[in-house]
């Protein structure tokens, strides 16, 4: 849920990079606090939040170009969860709130079972959350195109994207930083879209 910030006219989204153990989700999260631009202080420390096997990232930022909607400048909060079943505790925790998501699927053709389990796990985690994926913004990322056994954007559209309303998906290879920002900005624009729509509907 979008947080409104009166006293720094900030409002606050938080996007959340959802996916498989080892899919990309770290790399997309590096590759944006590395490149993203802002003014001194305006990026938070990248914050990993660290278990055995896994880990959680998360940090801030406020944008040199924030988009002004009524006054207020958009910061993004990007949280990133454990690719591993067992911690899905933890993946719940970080969905709490969430304004946005951005899937980032493993391209490689045996992980497509794992792309598949952990989409189908984002939905279930949503729904203990009372939370619907249709109502939730969201955008495919399909990472790791430049691998030799990566399977064929057509049939990841199927396996993911096979709903009765599609949403924008992006060819990535997150090491590389290409399809990083193209996805970070779609998943912005929704939610920015979305929110200026409710403010437009509460007003009307």
């Amino acid at each position: 849920m979008a947080i409104i910030n009166q006293a720094t006219k900030e409002l606050q989204v938080k996007i959340v990079y959802y996916g498989p153990a080892m899919g990309g989700k770290t790399t997309n999260l590096v590759q944006v606090h590395d490149q993203v631009q802002t003014q001194t202080g305006n990026k938070g420390k990248l914050v990993s939040l660290a278990t055995s096997s896994d880990r959680t990232l998360f940090f801030d930022f406020l944008p040199i170009e924030a988009m002004t909607i009524r006054g207020f400048k958009t910061k993004f909060q990007l949280y990133t969860v454990p690719g591993q079943v067992i911690y899905n505790t933890t993946r719940q925790l970080v969905l709490r709130g969430v304004d946005g998501i951005v899937f980032v699927a493993d391209s490689q053709y045996e992980k497509m079972p794992e792309n598949a389990e952990s989409f189908q796990n984002l939905m279930d985690n949503l729904a203990s959350l009372k939370l619907n994926i249709a109502e939730i913004p969201y955008v495919l990322q399909y990472n790791k195109r430049d691998l030799s056994n990566a399977a064929p954007v057509e049939y990841m559209e199927y396996l993911l994207n096979n709903y009765e309303v599609q949403v924008p998906s992006f060819n990535a290879t997150a090491h590389k930083c290409e399809g990083v920002f193209e996805s970070l900005n779609m998943i912005t624009r929704l939610l920015l879209q979305k929110f200026i729509n409710q403010n437009v509907s509460q007003h009307a």
